[in-house]
């Protein structure tokens, strides 16, 4: 299977992104969210841009993951047969500089980390979406 590249027009400016991982992670509410909704890191490769939530305490299904143009959304609360839900909801969202809606956005969650893979190359739908954990 061939895979669809990013035409021409949808291409990133990659300084823009290294100013903006900096800001990411100097960001004071960044570090406050990590502390009181559940902890994240960004990792770069020469593929994708890498999303690692640590979400021990849930299962797959306890989780949601949600691509809005520019916005990957992620939202964690525990299963709960009452109305309204004793357990609280965690949620993180991250504002990325350019559009992710254009990219294939993968999710795979494992041993307590949802792992979100966002590809440098790869076309998405061009919709905003929920990602399908396995």
């Amino acid at each position: 299977m061939k895979k669809k590249k990013l035409l021409h027009s949808h291409s990133i400016d990659f300084d823009l992104i290294d100013q903006w991982l900096k800001n990411y992670f100097l960001d004071p509410k960044t570090l406050h969210e990590d502390h009181t909704q559940f902890k994240i890191d960004i990792y770069e490769t020469n593929t994708d841009w890498i999303i690692a939530a640590f979400l021990e305490e849930f299962a797959s299904s306890e989780i949601t993951v949600k691509v809005e143009d520019t916005s990957l959304k992620i939202t964690a609360q525990k299963h709960s047969y009452k109305f309204p839900s004793p357990f609280p909801k965690h949620f993180r969202s991250i504002d990325f500089p350019f559009s992710i809606i254009n990219h294939d956005v993968k999710a795979f969650f494992e041993n307590g980390t949802l792992e979100i893979f966002i590809s440098k190359s790869n076309i998405g739908h061009g919709k905003n979406r929920f990602i399908t954990l396995p």
